[in-house]
């Protein structure tokens, strides 16, 4: 049965099983002392793994050998076992041994190596094995690995934790950063020095957002390390959000350069995503870099390297003109300087127990120690070179964690040792026979100060707390690239944006976004599962950018502004004096005021002469009245609506006409009658008395002024802003147009009124059009009314047929204004212009005829009504009454038919 809440895994059984049988088979066979290794005496012994040599190709295990991360790390192991053992309040009495491995950058090779700190604790039976003399054989027991220092590489630290968790050895890490270590449960005796890549997952992720990336790649290297490092990353970014990642690449094991190129040639598929989250090992920075020169992409990707890149020289040694630009991180780490005092005094004399020393020195100085060495072309080394005088030297990133691990430790056992051997100077038995948990608990306990003054600490999973340094690899003033410090992460992130640099010179931070940002008045679509990713939509019509996902309509008076982000007022317009569509009307209307007024004078100055007075005095000034109001509803059309010009408009838009048509209509109608009724009589028909007329008239126009009163009350004159009217397609050109609250409809209904009067006189004209031409004003009615209806037939369909025109209130407005003022100027030209004429350029015709009684006018129309039947017609409008054949048949009486009628000198 499982614990509860601890879940078993039946592969982790199996490799438990199986490391279990290959430690017994491994320390059954392995030598006391394995020759590449590093052992030095001490009361306690401590492990050490560090990656001397780089991995190795073509099946060997081991490759070149790697001076900064192997060579100066191991160093700082011994320099810091040094220190304490000379210190004497530091394991008083107690000194401690080392035994250091190489795993060679390999985690299975790393697994084989490690199995040499277990030896100790396996009991072997020997019960069967006797000498030849019979006797038990001596065994020289191992000494016993009370911690381990190491791994470097995570996926090495997650191979070896494995199999010292088993045995109960605590392991502190000083560059193990994957995530996955920080599980308790799976590796609970592995503690470390350095921050997790949870932390520098958050520090990546912050420094994004602070550049203002959006869309970005990761490359890792496969193993635990990359894998896990940039799986926080992903994890990080989207809970953040705001960040989404455009491929997710990964180098295996054993890359090719075909396998770096192919990488590169992904991450161009994404152009627009030029930053680049990297999580790898040295070798496959190298190769991703190699790749990008190969490539010819030298300054197009935006690095962002992991605390395995860091400040390395090593990973872009001449590849600096590629990773220009490249901002990396480091756990914040201070240069040791009694180490560089120890390592630079390092010679081959004083330090025999590095079994690699003499390799890394021929490495370093570029020589040969022995004829067999495979540096055959270098010059023999003399043994008095220097380390930083014939040689670079700069302190690596890691020994600060290095030398931290291993007081740690210390400082672990010292309070163990104070605890358990409270009075003992040296080991007591309590402590010998402790086992790895109480050594774990107070590792975990510990705090000091480390080698660079900050403190060292760990949480509840072994980890440390998270602190990073932030540089950048820039060009200086002497065109040498470097590392420069741009800032810090403690928790949170503090990065000097104006000391950063960018390749090629680029001014200001590069972008890369998976969209670029969308125009001013755009809207941003998502894509799908993406949102980062999104197309760019114009707020098109009426609509405005409400924000960046959204675009909203405007209210129903107003516009978008030019640039979309907000909305405007629509324009206000109304039909101006200065429009050549009202210029026309007004024009027209002038004259016929103008001319209105004249005849008026006109006929006020004679009043009493006989034309004036045949024209019917009252019922003419009465036209000419509404001849008058039809001229000047063209102003109260186009003035500026307000209340009152609606008022007025309403009032005088068909009063002028009703006026009009029922003088004519009362006219026509009189002459009807008394035509009509002289057919069968000689009686004069009743109410053609000029009182009659004008009663008769009033009483016509006052329906229409009922109608226009109860329009007042139904619906009180207002203005209104039309903006259905002028709302184009194209919203720049919209407007809205300030008009009185009228609609066609109610213009027609208005002015049906009139119409219908126009219509009934219409019918009269026709009714009276035998009537002699001169003869009171008949023929010229006639002619007025068949003008005016041509007019208003034309204006109908111009009027509605105008009526979705973005131009309606300009055409209909000048289409009524117009038809109006050639309705007046008919009735104006054809009724009153011959009358003027003869008052003003002949006189001589405006003289008193003599008198007829009503019968002899009757007759002799009557009779000239009958004789334009006939064929036989006399010129100049006179005809004798001896033409009829058939005296009998003529009611009129002989008398009457002998009289000659001079059609000129007819009027009632």
């Amino acid at each position: 049965m499982a614990r509860p809440g601890v879940r078993v895994n039946l592969s982790s059984m199996w490799r438990l099983f199986w490391l279990m049988s290959t430690v017994v088979d491994f320390a059954l066979s392995q030598e006391t002392y394995a020759p590449h290794s590093i052992r030095t005496q001490g009361h306690l012994t401590l492990g050490g793994l560090f990656p001397v040599h780089s991995r190795g190709i073509d099946g060997a295990p081991c490759g070149d050998l790697k001076k900064e991360n192997g060579i100066q790390r191991l160093e700082a192991m011994m320099y810091a076992l040094d220190q304490i053992n000379l210190d004497e309040q530091l394991l008083p009495n107690i000194t401690l041994g080392a035994r250091v491995l190489d795993t060679c950058s390999r985690d299975t090779y790393a697994l084989e190596q490690s199995l040499t700190f277990v030896q100790a604790l396996i009991t072997k039976d020997t019960s069967d094995v006797r000498c030849t003399n019979g006797e038990p054989p001596v065994f020289v027991k191992p000494e016993k690995v009370v911690g381990v220092i190491g791994a470097s590489a995570s996926s090495v630290s997650i191979m070896v934790a494995n199999i010292l968790r088993l045995f109960q050895i605590p392991q502190i890490s000083y560059a193990s950063t994957a995530p996955e270590l920080s599980d308790d449960r799976r590796y609970d005796f592995f503690s470390r020095v350095v921050p997790p890549d949870s932390f520098q997952a958050q520090a990546m992720v912050d420094i994004i957002r602070a550049l203002d990336w959006t869309y970005v790649s990761t490359v890792a290297s496969e193993g635990s390390y990359g894998e896990k490092g940039v799986e926080a990353f992903t994890q990080i970014s989207k809970e953040a959000g705001g960040i989404c990642i455009a491929q997710s690449l990964k180098i295996p094991h054993n890359p090719k350069l075909e396998d770096y190129d192919k990488i590169i040639q992904q991450l161009l598929e994404t152009h627009h995503s030029r930053a680049v989250i990297i999580f790898a090992s040295e070798e496959d920075i190298r190769g991703v870099l190699n790749a990008t020169k190969r490539a010819n992409q030298v300054g197009h990707f935006l690095w962002i390297g992991s605390d395995s890149w860091g400040s390395k020289s090593s990973p872009i040694h001449q590849l600096e003109d590629v990773a220009v630009g490249a901002v990396t991180i480091l756990p914040k780490r201070s240069s040791i300087k009694g180490f560089d005092e120890y390592f630079t005094g390092l010679t081959l004399e004083n330090n025999r127990r590095n079994v690699w020393f003499a390799e890394f020195w021929e490495e370093n100085f570029d020589c040969r120690l022995l004829s067999a060495s495979k540096r055959e072309d270098s010059r023999k080394c003399t043994g008095q070179e220097r380390i930083g005088i014939d040689s670079k030297y700069e302190q690596e990133g890691k020994v600060q964690f290095v030398i931290d691990a291993v007081y740690a430790m210390a400082h672990a056992l010292h309070n163990m040792h104070r605890d358990l051997c409270p009075d003992h100077p040296g080991i007591c038995p309590q402590m010998e026979a402790a086992d790895g948990k109480i050594l774990l608990r107070y590792i975990r306990n510990t705090s000091f100060n480390g080698s660079a003054g900050t403190s060292v600490v760990f949480n509840k999973n072994g980890d440390a707390p998270g602190r990073y340094d932030l540089f950048q690899f820039q060009m200086t003033n002497s065109s040498t690239p470097e590392y420069k410090g741009v800032g810090q992460w403690v928790e949170t992130l503090q990065l000097r944006l104006e000391e950063l640099q960018w390749p090629d010179g680029e001014q200001g931070v590069p972008i890369s976004v998976c969209s670029l940002p969308c125009k001013t008045g755009e809207r941003k679509k998502k894509v799908k599962g993406m949102p980062c990713c999104w197309h760019c939509e114009l707020c098109d019509g009426y609509q405005y950018q409400y924000d960046e996902t959204s675009c909203r309509l405007c209210a129903y008076n107003m516009r978008p502004n030019s640039n979309r982000t907000a909305c405007q007022p629509i324009p206000i317009i109304k039909l101006e004096w200065h429009s050549p569509w009202a210029i026309i009307p007004v024009f027209l209307a002038m004259l016929g005021i103008i001319a209105t007024i004249f005849v008026m004078a006109t006929f006020v100055r004679y009043n009493d002469t006989p034309i004036v007075r045949a024209s019917g005095r009252e019922l003419s000034y009465v036209l000419l009245t509404g001849i008058f109001l039809c001229y000047i509803i063209t102003f109260l059309m186009i003035a500026k609506p307000d209340v009152a010009v609606c008022a007025f408009r309403r009032i005088f838009l068909g009063l002028g006409m009703c006026i009009s048509y029922a003088a004519l209509l009362t006219k026509t109608n009189r002459i009807y009658r008394i035509f009509e009724q002289g057919k069968q009589t000689v009686t004069a028909p009743r109410f053609i008395s000029p009182t009659s007329q004008i009663a008769i008239t009033s009483s016509l126009i006052c329906v229409q002024l009922l109608g226009v009163l109860v329009w007042f009350a139904v619906d009180p004159p207002n203005t209104i802003i039309d903006y259905d009217e002028q709302k184009t397609i194209n919203p720049k050109l919209a407007r809205g147009v300030l008009k009185c609250d009228i609609t066609d409809l109610q213009i027609i209904c208005s002015l049906g009124y009139s119409i219908l009067l126009m219509v009934t006189c219409t019918i009269y004209a026709i009714k009276t059009r035998d009537v002699p031409e001169d003869f009171n004003e008949a023929k010229p009615i006639g002619f007025t009314m068949y003008t005016t209806c041509i007019v208003w037939l034309a204006f109908i369909p111009i009027f509605f047929g105008t009526a979705q025109s973005a131009e309606k209130l300009y055409i209909q407005t000048t289409t009524l204004t117009i038809s109006m003022n050639l309705s007046a100027s008919v009735a104006l030209g054809m009724l009153y212009m011959p009358k003027v004429y003869i008052i003003i350029f002949h006189p001589e015709m405006n003289v008193q005829k003599r008198k007829r009684s009503f019968k002899a006018v009757v007759t002799a129309a009557t009779m000239s009504s009958r004789l334009s039947q006939k064929p036989n017609e006399r010129p100049n409008g006179e005809a004798k009454t001896e033409l009829c054949e058939n005296p009998a048949a003529d009611p009129m009486s002989q008398a009457t038919k002998k009289t000659y009628v001079s059609y000129n000198n007819l009027r009632i």
